[in-house]
């Protein structure tokens, strides 16, 4: 079990309010004197202002003073996949301010809208195109006579059918629990009160520990607190002992 914050660690406000959030105590929302300014909370009123504080700050304000790729380097993080600050609303709205629909070719399959650019995810194993739930990916090319879809995978260029557009979804936007094992240079946070049945500090520490160089919290703090104070006990029921048992006899 790791609680001592080595000397490096110290360094990034990331990692000492991670520290704090998973001690049950409020993240320091201001960054310190000499600290290096990766750790930033972003108040907003309502689901309307939030949103279109996110959208600007990921196509606008976080490439400008970071440098970084608003669809490469940026990932937003949702408690919840649905509502007005759910992944999925947040996918429509930040692929429109991302990547606009232009002359490219796009298929709509699914409820959802492809386009050439398109920053994608993998929604379940597949281990025929060795890619697996949570990889992501980039659309880099749509032949609407051969019904096909090239999806980029890191080096890999892996073809899908239009009917197996079902296995994918946009992911400008995901869920908390779809990062868990991965890392991005930024991550974005909405963070309110109509999150309420997600709003548990085991959540909000897998979220701010996606973060390698900077971290956004946008929202109230009335929803940080209660998240914060959330330390709701998850029982998994797995029946592994029933199903590991001789005969199903536990």
């Amino acid at each position: 079990k790791l609680e001592e914050i080595f000397r490096q660690a110290t360094e990034s406000t990331i990692i000492t309010n991670a520290h704090r959030v998973n001690n049950g105590e409020m993240p320091q929302l201001e960054p310190p004197t000499g600290a290096p300014g990766d750790f930033f909370f972003v108040e907003a009123q309502g689901p309307e202002d939030a949103v279109d504080k996110l959208t600007r700050m990921v196509r606008d304000r976080i490439p400008r003073r970071f440098g970084l790729d608003p669809r490469h380097d940026i990932q937003v993080l949702c408690p919840m996949n649905r509502g007005p600050l759910g992944a999925k609303t947040l996918n429509t709205t930040l692929q429109e301010a991302l990547n606009p629909h232009t002359q490219s070719p796009s298929v709509e399959r699914f409820g959802e809208s492809f386009r050439v650019g398109d920053k994608v995810m993998q929604t379940e194993n597949d281990y025929e195109k060795d890619v697996f739930n949570g990889d992501l990916g980039f659309i880099e090319a749509i032949d609407t006579d051969e019904e096909e879809v090239t999806i980029r995978f890191d080096s890999r260029r892996i073809a899908y059918a239009l009917g197996e557009l079902d296995r994918i979804s946009l992911a400008y936007a995901i869920t908390i629990h779809k990062s868990q094992g991965s890392e991005y240079p930024a991550v974005v946070m909405p963070i309110s009160t109509q999150h309420y049945p997600m709003l548990q500090r085991r959540l909000l520490y897998t979220g701010i520990t996606r973060g390698q160089r900077l971290v956004v919290l946008l929202g109230e703090r009335r929803a940080l607190g209660i998240a914060v104070r959330g330390h709701k006990s998850l029982h998994r029921w797995t029946k592994l002992r029933e199903r590991l048992a001789p005969n199903g006899n536990s």
